[in-house]
This record gives C-alpha cells, sequence and structure tokens, in this order.
C-alpha cells in the first residue's frame, strides 16, 4: 500500500512540474478554453487544402524554388514571405486595433517573448534543415499531398525532433 502512494505523489509532481513548465509557454497561454465535438473540426482540413493548394500553385513547395531562395538566385520566394510578413503584420494590427475576438467570442491577446539566445541556434537550425530538405513545416503536407513520397523522410525526422525536444525541454536553457 505504501508503494502504491508513494507512486501517487511522484506522479502528481511530475504533473504540477507539467503544469509549471507549460504555463510558461505563450501556446499555452492562448489555449481556448471552448470544447468542440469532433466533426467541428472538419473546417480546419478543408483549409488545410485550400491552402495546400495554393501552395502548390504559387510553386512554394517546389524544392529548386526553396534552392534558388537560398542561393539568392531569384526573388519568388522572397516575394512570397514578404508579402506574408505584411498580412500578418496588418492582421496583427487590425486585431489590437479593433479588439476583434475569435469566432467563438473569446478576447485574443498577445504576450510578448522574452528573447533568449536559443532562439538563434533553432533558427538557424531551422534554417539548415529548410535548405538541406527544401521543405519547411507547412508545406511538408502539402509536398506530400502532391506527390512528394520522399518528403515522408522529413516529416518523420520533424516529428522525432520534436518528441526529442518534448523529452529533453527540461534540461535546455531557456
Amino acid at each position: 500500500m505504501e508503494t502504491i502512494a508513494f507512486k501517487t505523489i511522484e506522479s502528481q509532481q511530475e504533473e504540477n512540474q507539467d503544469f509549471e513548465v507549460r504555463s510558461l509557454d505563450s501556446v499555452c497561454i492562448n489555449e481556448s478554453e471552448i470544447k468542440e465535438p469532433w466533426y467541428k473540426n472538419i473546417k480546419y482540413s478543408v483549409f488545410g487544402v485550400v491552402f495546400g493548394i495554393l501552395l502548390v500553385k504559387s510553386e512554394v513547395i517546389s524544392w529548386y524554388r526553396i534552392q534558388e531562395m537560398f542561393r539568392l538566385q531569384s526573388i519568388h520566394m522572397y516575394g512570397v514571405i514578404g508579402s506574408a510578413v505584411l498580412v500578418g503584420m496588418l492582421s496583427v494590427f487590425i486585431i489590437k486595433k479593433l479588439r476583434i475576438k475569435t469566432i467563438a467570442g473569446e478576447p485574443i491577446d498577445f504576450h510578448p517573448r522574452p528573447f533568449s539566445k536559443g532562439m538563434i541556434w533553432g533558427g538557424l537550425l531551422f534554417g539548415f534543415g529548410w535548405a538541406l530538405t527544401g521543405a519547411c513545416p507547412g508545406p511538408l503536407y502539402a509536398q506530400i499531398g502532391s506527390g512528394g513520397a520522399v518528403t515522408l523522410v522529413t516529416l518523420s525526422a520533424a516529428i522525432t525532433g520534436t518528441w526529442v525536444y518534448g523529452k529533453v525541454r527540461e534540461r535546455l536553457p531557456h
């Protein structure tokens, strides 16, 4: 009986520690409190398919276009990324100015993220991975959907990297 009580206290301490770590994440700060049935998420799949078609048609998922960008041979990708940044900046400005709420009526809050050296290392690692594989997380699915089965290797590596980060996160300097 003592062993069971000890394991319960130990697992409760782990849960509390996980909560403390998660409470520091900006992603967790913005989590919705509303729980919807699974079929309400179909709209996100439809949006994802339309977005994937847009990525394919604009050649953003083309390995050759990505290599042209990293070799400074074409402005195509810089134009796409630059326009996305401008649309994002304008959207955030409008959301803040008009105090727009989510579809469910929840307020949208922006929380400043303190700078850390890990952002530089993470950005470099992300950039090297993008340059080597010709894929970043969003277009991975569009590349797979358009027949690039070899991209499954990149997706597997991304999922494995995310899993490893989750396992060693507490030991990393943040």
